[in-house]
């Protein structure tokens, strides 16, 4: 039988753009499945460098109660996490209340925290902001995705599409999942062994950390 399952994408001005386009693109392949794209009100958000809108066809209001959430982080993610009458740490949280699947891609976990749901979880974000995850009362680990019961987390930007893959198999099965890996020919051979801080070499950390710190948006 086919799936019948609504996916609600937060979007905001300051997002990272592969953090909701990785999963997207897995994830409104699913059979059945309902991808949309929300914000406080209907219309484009710019993306951290301001470069590239993404559109938000429906309020936070319209969709109460997605079955998966898929949060993504970028640089607005810390303005909205501050605010103490935010909006939209307000729908997670209540989102989260009845979702099957709770998740987050890069700083989007951040906003997870702001809402109160990884409390005592163990959970991962971008590595240069596992001290602020821990703020909220996570167990920060540099794994790329971790599972704790509905609550899935994924470390910075491209782990989004592994979290994605991982989320399908779990709602539709692993032959689904590896079918959706294989359409979009994810099979990653990248020239460096760089991608983590637990392997890139330690003058390219710093590099990072320093233009990181130099941003004004930052991780």
């Amino acid at each position: 039988m086919p799936l019948t399952v609504q996916i609600a994408i937060p979007i905001f001005d300051g997002l990272t753009a592969l953090d909701a386009i990785g999963p997207y693109e897995v994830l409104q392949r699913l059979p059945g499945a309902e991808v949309v794209f929300v914000a406080e009100e209907p219309g484009p958000r710019r993306t951290d460098e301001g470069r590239l809108a993404l559109v938000a066809d429906l309020a936070l209001a319209d969709v109460p109660s997605p079955g998966i959430l898929v949060v993504p982080g970028g640089h607005g993610t810390r303005a909205i996490a501050a605010d103490e009458d935010s909006e939209l740490v307000a729908w997670i949280r209540s989102a989260h209340e009845r979702s099957r699947w709770t998740t987050s891609v890069c700083t989007g976990s951040l906003l997870l925290g702001a809402a109160g749901i990884l409390k005592g979880l163990r959970a991962t974000t971008h590595w240069l902001s596992m001290d602020e995850l821990a703020a909220y009362g996570a167990e920060p680990t540099h794994e790329r995705v971790v599972e704790q019961g509905k609550v899935i987390t994924a470390a910075g930007v491209s782990s989004g599409i592994d979290m994605a893959l991982r989320l399908a198999e779990l709602v539709a099965g692993a032959d689904v999942a590896q079918a959706l890996q294989l359409a979009i020919e994810y099979d990653p051979e990248p020239p460096f062994d760089s991608g983590s801080p637990l392997k890139a070499p330690a003058a390219i950390v710093e590099l990072v950390r320093r233009a990181a710190a130099a941003s004004p948006t930052g991780a």
